[in-house]
């Protein structure tokens, strides 16, 4: 893939200011907050030993920042319906990045996307009710869009969240 391409995805990331570096407080909120997103600002403050509006003040920061992103569930896909998922690699044309990335966002069941360097260019995750969900998502919608060169499709028989935890101390350290 060529570095015209590589540039075209990080050009995004280019127009948001640069975070503050993180001291340890702040790594300290985002390991707590990444293993309960729904803990109470009282809670975190509690845990990390500062105010509340001192602790507020750094979680509203660190979204201000783009350090979080945002804030949501980790799913488990066969139990809400989505029982048949895969990874899906694609070679694209080149320079095509912006514009795939748009048209895959859109695809129902995709969950993450990566412009990645090797034998492919981007790494698509589905999930779907079914196989046959699977099939036409792969054969009517990805390899419908003109920039698509190729899929290959690998099938998820299990999968495990490795979400952050308590007992891997070395995560934002």
């Amino acid at each position: 893939m060529a570095a015209e391409q590589m540039a075209d995805g990080a050009g995004a990331a280019d127009r948001t200011p640069p975070a503050r570096p993180l001291d340890s407080i702040d790594r300290a909120i985002l390991r707590i907050l990444q293993t309960d997103g729904r803990a109470s600002i009282r809670a975190v403050a509690e845990r990390v030993h500062v105010s509340r509006a001192n602790a507020y003040a750094r979680i509203n920061r660190l979204v201000e920042d783009g350090v979080i992103r945002g804030f949501s569930a980790r799913v488990n896909h066969e139990r809400a319906g989505q029982a048949a998922s895969a990874y899906i690699t694609l070679k694209i044309v080149q320079n095509s990045w912006r514009t795939v990335r748009e048209q895959l966002q859109a695809l129902p069941g995709a969950t993450h996307i990566a412009l990645v360097s090797g034998d492919f260019d981007v790494l698509l995750l589905v999930h779907t009710p079914d196989n046959q969900a699977l099939r036409e998502l792969v054969l009517t919608r990805i390899q419908a869009i003109p920039e698509v060169l190729s899929t290959r499709t690998l099938l998820v028989f299990e999968e495990t969240d490795l979400g952050p935890r308590q007992d891997r101390p070395a995560e934002l350290t």
